[in-house]
C-alpha cells in the first residue's frame, strides 16, 4: 500500500475546505439574512439592547445613536412582555430599499407571541460589508 505524499493530502484538504465554502456561500440570501435576523432578535429578546445595535448594520448605527435605539426599543417591546414564541411568515429579498441606498436586502415578518398577545415584527437584515446585518425593526401589535 503506497502512502500519499504530504503534497497530495495537502491539496486535498484545500479542495476540501473549499468545496465547503463554495457550499456555504451558495446558501440563498434569504437564508443568511434570517440567520442574522434571527441572531439579533436573540438580543432583543434577552434585553440586551445596547448589544443588538453594537451588532446592527453600519447603516442603522448611522440613523440612530445607541443611547436612542436603547430608549425606543425598550418604549416599543416594554408593552408586549415576555416573548414565547416567533414565526417567520415571509421573508423577500430587495437590491434597494424605500431611504437607503442600492444593496441586498431581505425583508422578513415574523409574528411574535408575547405575554398572551401578539405581535407582528418586520426585521430588515442587509448585506454589510462581508456579513449580514439588521438595518431596521419595527414591531406592532397583531391582529
Amino acid at each position: 500500500m503506497q502512502i500519499p505524499s504530504r503534497r497530495y493530502v495537502t491539496l486535498a484538504v484545500i479542495l476540501a475546505l473549499s468545496v465547503a465554502a463554495s457550499l456555504r456561500a451558495a446558501d440563498p440570501p434569504e437564508k443568511a439574512g434570517q440567520g442574522a435576523a434571527e441572531k439579533w432578535l436573540a438580543l432583543v429578546d434577552a434585553g440586551k439592547y445596547a448589544e443588538s445595535w453594537d451588532a446592527a448594520a453600519s447603516l442603522f448605527k448611522k440613523a440612530l445613536t445607541k443611547e436612542q435605539w436603547v430608549d425606543s426599543v425598550g418604549k416599543a417591546r416594554a408593552p408586549f412582555g415576555k416573548l414565547e414564541s416567533r414565526r417567520l411568515l415571509g421573508a423577500k429579498l430587495l437590491h434597494e430599499a424605500p431611504g437607503a441606498p442600492p444593496g441586498d436586502y431581505v425583508v422578513m415578518q415574523y409574528e411574535a407571541r408575547f405575554a398572551g398577545q401578539t405581535a407582528v415584527e418586520t426585521i430588515t437584515p442587509m448585506k454589510d460589508g462581508d456579513a449580514w446585518r439588521v438595518s431596521g425593526y419595527y414591531v406592532r401589535p397583531g391582529k
